[in-house]
C-alpha cells in the first residue's frame, strides 16, 4: 500500500502511468484473476442487470468475466445529460458507438437505457482506493452524481458499488471529498477487500 501525503491529481496521475507501464501479458492476468474473484462473489450469483466498464487507459479488463456468460445481464455505462451515466445491456458482438470522451457505449436510444437505482450491482473503475471504501475516481465525477442517491441511504443496498483495480492501486488512506460515494467492496486482482 502506498501512503498518500501528495494531493488528489498527483496521485491520479501516478496511479495512471503505473496502469500503463503494465505489459500486455500482465494485464491480461491481472483481467483473468479479476474475472476469477468476481465469479466467486456471492453478490454476483444472482440474475440481474450488473453494470461494468469498458477499460481505457489501462484500466483492469473486465472482459474476461463475460466469458461463459455469466447469470447476470452485463450492462455498460452511457453518458447522459448532466453528465450522469445510464446504463444498457451489452453482449460480445453488439453495436457500439463512442461517446464524446472517445469511449466505446451501447448504441441503444435512451428510453431503452437503465437508471442507476435499476441495477443489482455496479462494478465501478477507479483510479486508487482505500480500505475504507474511498475511491479516487478519474475526477469527473459520473459515478458520484450518478449514485448520489446511495449517500442517504444505509448500506449496503442496491445497487451494490464494487470497485474494481489492480492491487497497486491501494493506498492507506484518501480524504473523502463531501460528494463521493463510498464503495461497498474492492475486488482486485488479489483479493477482495469488505469495506463495510
Amino acid at each position: 500500500m502506498t501512503p498518500v501525503s501528495e494531493d488528489r491529481a498527483a496521485l491520479r496521475a501516478r496511479m495512471r502511468a503505473r496502469r500503463l507501464e503494465l505489459p500486455a501479458r500482465l494485464q491480461m492476468a491481472a483481467a483473468e484473476a479479476l474475472a476469477e474473484r468476481l465469479r466467486a462473489l456471492p453478490e454476483l450469483a444472482d440474475e440481474g442487470y450488473v453494470a461494468g466498464y469498458w477499460a481505457v487507459r489501462g484500466e483492469i479488463s473486465l472482459h474476461a468475466l463475460l466469458a461463459p456468460p455469466p447469470r447476470f445481464v452485463y450492462c455498460l455505462p452511457c453518458l447522459a445529460p448532466g453528465s450522469t451515466l445510464r446504463f444498457a445491456p451489452w453482449r460480445f458482438g453488439d453495436p457500439l458507438v463512442a461517446n464524446r470522451h472517445g469511449i466505446p457505449e451501447p448504441d441503444h436510444s435512451p428510453a431503452a437505457q437503465l437508471a442507476p437505482s435499476d441495477l443489482a450491482a455496479v462494478l465501478v473503475p477507479l483510479v486508487a482506493f482505500d480500505a475504507s471504501g474511498t475511491r479516487l475516481g478519474t475526477g469527473g465525477g459520473y459515478y458520484d452524481r450518478s449514485f448520489a442517491f446511495l449517500r442517504e441511504q444505509p448500506r449496503p443496498m442496491r445497487p451494490l458499488l464494487i470497485g474494481v483495480a489492480h492491487d497497486f492501486q491501494q493506498v492507506d488512506a484518501l480524504q473523502a471529498a463531501p460528494w463521493d460515494v463510498p464503495l461497498d467492496l474492492v475486488v482486485t486482482d488479489a483479493r477482495t477487500v469488505r469495506c463495510r
